[in-house]
């Protein structure tokens, strides 16, 4: 006789996949593994995990569209995972390597960010059914991990000096920046509209391979320059948006 969890939905919907979630673990151990890296001063491989960890996280929920193997558990596992691989990881990081000579301001900008990852998160889980899913509101805790990560693994790529005061002041703003721009209300842009399913024209992957080379043409450089721009679209469209709105605003008071 067939075991009946099969010839159940709800049942099945709510059991644990094995491959978007191997997926999601995964970048939960990059992001140990950056911590555990940068408590060992080898601040360069942390950083590398957290981008890593990236890579992984956006696989897991695309992996999971494509099987059809979404589940509730999968959603909690994975905003647990982007806690400690996104939050925590790059926070302590950046911490380790230049905060922590700031004394009390370093670590309360770590916490900040930490606080803001958290508050992104919950946010994100209660708002995921009313929002547009063309945009992220509020800059998505990769990309914020990304821009902490990317500037620590610039710097130590080209040898900067981590006692130089204005390097750890810069630190300090950036941690800030990324933590209060996770809870803000831009818009960034979210790239869920691209199907990976879909049919696209050869010029794609030319400009894929094209990326890709720029991309390994010197990666901390790369990297850092591309996240400082997605961590500035943001408030671009954000000052796009108000401005369109209050000159419409205008244009209905003048036909008043």
């Amino acid at each position: 006789m067939p075991n009946a969890s099969f010839r159940d939905p709800e049942r099945r919907h709510r059991g644990i996949y094995l491959l978007p979630n191997a997926f999601t673990t995964a970048a939960l151990f990059a992001g140990f593994y950056a911590v555990v890296q940068a408590m060992n001063g080898r601040f360069e491989a942390a950083a590398i995990a957290i981008f890593v960890a990236m890579v992984l996280d956006g696989m897991d929920g695309r992996v999971a569209r494509l099987t059809n193997t979404q589940s509730a558990f999968g959603e909690q596992y994975d905003s647990l995972s982007d806690m400690t691989s996104f939050g925590v990881a790059p926070a302590l990081v950046i911490y380790e390597w230049a905060l922590n000579d700031l004394g009390r301001w370093g670590w309360l900008a770590a916490f900040v960010y930490v606080a803001g990852a958290a508050l992104r998160l919950a946010r994100f889980n209660t708002n995921i059914a009313v929002i547009d899913k063309r945009f992220f509101q509020g800059l998505p805790s990769p990309a914020a991990a990304a821009l902490v990560a990317g500037f620590v693994w610039l710097a130590v790529d080209n040898r900067l000096s981590m006692t130089s005061p204005v390097l750890a002041w810069t630190a300090f703003g950036l941690t800030l920046y990324a933590g209060v721009s996770m809870v803000s209300n831009a818009p960034f842009y979210s790239g869920k509209s691209f199907a990976l399913g879909r049919s696209v024209p050869f010029w794609v992957i030319l400009v894929v391979v094209a990326v890709f080379v720029f991309v390994s043409s010197d990666p901390p450089i790369v990297l850092f320059g591309l996240f400082v721009v997605y961590g500035l679209s943001g408030w671009v469209a954000w000052g796009w948006r108000w401005n369109r709105a209050r000159r419409l605003q205008m244009g209905r008071r003048g036909e008043g």
